[in-house]
């Protein structure tokens, strides 16, 4: 690898070279069927797994037969048949998803243990501490194993954390934890063979700090002139290769000329898969295969209620409605979130739902949203719908780089699905300030990869999240806190679909286009009253993410004059997107300029009146007579 990086032959390379016994110890001593998370530097995880070279060698390229088709690189991806599930840049997520693995095994009641990697720099992150954490709650079977260096990049340890050892972290949580030699292939190999045994008999994490040092630079790039020479010269000694070779020499296990054998052996095998690898075949780029890849291929069907019957209810309502639904419909579904269980969550949207369906499926969590994001794609990687309940929507950005890094991205990047809804409460008009009442969904809006849902009515709510957890791809639903209680509907009491990705004309008018969603809607609604000498045609999204484009067109094509509305901050807001996409397509057809409405640029106060005076409401009246008189 290194003389393929130095003939530029391939774009970056992170050398394992003096940490080969730790990848490979703890990758012989797991089952095959046993998920295994690796790293940058874990080249042996993938070699002792059997992994093609030749495929290896494409991905290293960004060969369209690689495992990421060209669209990352390195050990960034999974391999789904060898039970592989690759990294991120971000270091510290895979180990969220490492404990959603180890609990759809015990959910399942398989005796198998998941093992996920880290560095010494890793475990200063937040995911770290949110990870080991969620693990000795739920007493989940997960090894977690340090690969501690001595070097985050550049910074030596001693300016990372205090102490000699991380290993005590651990302790901290509750959890059983040990430091080895990782250096020494044997000695890693019977303790962890030892520990996943154990794991499997009773399922419980376990920290494993393994001493190591690499001899090359983070990656090549950065070099090692940072590192006393002492330090290296110590590490020399210790090459877990060498020091395997002579330990097999000395137990008369091999010897030299065997060793320089089985070398060559594995020379001509690597040579071979480069040779196979390295041809000159063009790379050929289909935009529309680009495009499809960002989600897991998936057709709605909707699906319409057998039984007719209708029962009003209130917007929350008609969510508990559909959870308790799809928790009958998916019997392995499972909800998580904080104060869920007992409490049925602060809007009591889960009231009830742990006498019907026990601990195991809806599941309290620790104040942990990076984490538990990452246990619901693992959850996913098993085979397992889940739904996550963000106590706030402005809670979401503890859990923002699970969302738009990993959930959002792991379809197009390797192929593997992201089966989650993250239930997202948001919305001001309940003097609850900038923390409890921000509108946040232009945050993801520009994310390709994830689905996106804001319903206006009970009716919607309930179609929405029905079709949103049917789907196999990753939602965000957000729901009005401000409509919980206060809006109500007829709504079909049997379990129905409603079609994402489709507008609803709400109100059918003439003279002018209101483009909106979500507490937009009802204000809308509230303007048409007041201008009844207007014929206003109100267009509710209901999806974000995609948007039904066609309606929009069709309306404004209809009525010449349009406004998009929203209660988020107008600067950067979804409507920003909604107008340049009319002024692009429909400016033939439009006599008047394309108006923005929404909230002002501020976070948004508690005082009911700073918060009205955030809210667009009056200044949708002035637009709107601006527009009629345009």
């Amino acid at each position: 690898m290194l003389i393929l990086l130095r003939q530029n032959k391939i774009s970056k390379w992170f050398s394992g070279i003096g940490q080969e016994a730790t990848s490979v110890g703890v990758a012989l001593a797991t089952n095959s069927e046993e998920y295994i998370l690796p790293m940058h530097r874990n080249l042996g995880v993938f070699t002792c797994r059997d992994i093609s070279l030749v495929k290896l060698f494409n991905q290293f390229q960004g060969k369209v037969d690689g495992f990421t088709k060209g669209r990352d690189r390195s050990f960034h991806f999974g391999v789904k048949d060898l039970n592989i599930v690759g990294m991120i840049s971000h270091l510290g997520p895979q180990m969220g998803i490492a404990d959603g693995i180890g609990l759809a095994k015990k959910l399942k009641n398989e005796k198998k243990a998941t093992v996920v990697f880290t560095g010494d720099g890793g475990t200063s992150e937040g995911d770290f501490h949110e990870s080991l954490n969620v693990a000795a709650v739920w007493d989940l079977p997960v090894l977690f194993v340090i690969e501690n260096n001595g070097y985050g990049l550049s910074t030596p340890n001693t300016e990372q954390f205090k102490g000699e050892s991380l290993a005590v972290r651990g302790e901290g949580y509750g959890v059983e934890s040990l430091s080895i030699d990782g250096n020494n292939i044997v000695e890693v190999y019977t303790t962890v063979k030892e520990k996943i045994e154990s794991i499997r008999k009773n399922p419980r994490p376990i920290l494993l700090e393994c001493f190591t040092f690499r001899m090359r630079g983070h990656e090549e790039a950065s070099g090692t002139k940072y590192v006393p020479k002492d330090v290296m010269e110590y590490w020399e000694k210790k090459d877990p290769v060498v020091n395997f070779e002579k330990y097999l020499v000395d137990k008369k296990i091999y010897d030299n000329t065997e060793i320089v054998k089985e070398r060559d052996r594995l020379k001509d095998e690597i040579n071979e898969a480069v040779k196979t690898s390295f041809d000159n075949s063009k790379f050929d780029v289909n935009e529309d295969t680009e495009i499809e890849d960002v989600f897991y291929p998936y057709t709605q069907k909707v699906i319409h209620p057998k039984e007719k019957t209708m029962s009003e209810r209130r917007y929350v309502d008609a969510i508990s409605d559909s959870l308790d639904q799809n928790m009958r419909k998916y019997r392995d579904l499972v909800i998580m979130g904080q104060d869920i269980s007992d409490y049925g969550g602060v809007f009591k949207v889960t009231e009830g739902f742990v006498e019907k369906f026990g601990r195991d499926r809806v599941r309290n969590t620790p104040l942990c949203e990076s984490a538990i994001i990452g246990t619901a794609l693992g959850l996913s990687i098993e085979g397992i719908k889940s739904i996550v309940e963000m106590q706030f929507a402005d809670f979401v950005t503890c859990g923002f780089n699970q969302i738009v890094n990993n959930l959002a991205k792991i379809h197009y990047r390797w192929g593997q699905n992201a089966d989650v809804v993250v239930r997202m409460p948001t919305g001001g008009g309940v003097s609850a300030g900038p923390f409890h009442s921000q509108s946040n969904e232009a945050w993801f809006f520009h994310t390709p990869g994830l689905r996106i849902v804001y319903p206006s009515c009970s009716s919607d709510a309930k179609g929405l999240l029905n079709a949103a957890i049917e789907d196999p791809n990753p939602y965000l639903f957000f729901e009005h806190k401000a409509l919980y209680r206060s809006h109500t509907q007829q709504v079909f009491d049997d379990y129905y679909t409603t079609e994402v990705g489709k507008a609803k004309i709400v109100r059918k008018g003439d003279d002018m286009t209101i483009v909106t969603y979500g507490m937009g809607v009802h204000w809308a609604l509230d303007a048409q009253e007041k201008y009844d000498n207007t014929s206003i045609e109100i267009v509710d999204l209901r999806t974000l993410q995609p948007w039904d484009k066609e309606t929009v067109k069709e309306s404004v094509i209809k009525t010449n004059k349009v406004i998009v509305l929203h209660e988020d901050s107008i600067t950067g807001g979804i409507g920003a997107e909604i107008s340049a996409w009319i002024s692009e397509n429909c400016f033939e057809n439009l006599d008047g300029p394309v108006l923005r409405v929404g909230g002002l640029d501020t976070p948004i106060p508690f005082r009911k009146e700073l918060e009205d005076n955030f809210m667009p409401l009056d200044r949708l009246y002035r637009q709107i007579s601006k527009l009629i008189n345009y």
